[in-house]
């Protein structure tokens, strides 16, 4: 459910980011629909953006590296090496999350093309990395969560 979050904002994004490479689109209607945002709005009742989010990613994987993935490799230790590959690849999405908000930041505050071609560059390797990511975890652990019960 809550990559299929990630997934849904993602989708999003993409095709502001798009519409605003073709022209179709300027950078005031990108800050616009990204501020419309479900989740923004979330983050504007709690904090920055910035903070909440990054709090948000790190706290999902977190409860995943401390209470999810051990209960994992206790049960089958034939999981190990997905386990571990799955908590380096957590921190490798938590560094481009910083990367990508600092670009957005200078965006904002800075919205010229150059800025904005970091900015994209940035959200593709995130765009890439994430979805591997979430593709390479529920397939390799999705039936072992319900097998072993070790849902939260």
């Amino acid at each position: 459910m809550i990559h299929d979050h990630f997934r849904g904002h993602m989708i999003l994004l993409r095709k502001v980011l798009d519409k605003v490479e073709l022209g179709e689109a300027t950078l005031e209607e990108l800050r616009n629909q990204t501020e419309a945002l479900p989740m923004l709005n979330n983050y504007r009742r709690f904090g920055s953006l910035c903070g909440q989010h990054c709090r948000i990613v790190e706290m999902h994987q977190t409860i995943e590296d401390q209470a999810l993935l051990p209960v994992l490799k206790q049960k089958n230790n034939s999981l190990k090496l997905v386990v571990d590959r799955l908590i380096a690849e957590h921190e490798i999405v938590h560094e481009l999350l910083i990367r990508l908000v600092d670009a957005s930041n200078l965006l904002v505050r800075d919205p010229v093309p150059e800025n904005f071609a970091s900015a994209r560059e940035l959200y593709e390797s995130f765009e890439s990395v994430l979805l591997s990511h979430l593709g390479y975890e529920e397939e390799e652990i999705g039936d072992a969560i319900g097998f072993y019960d070790a849902g939260l």
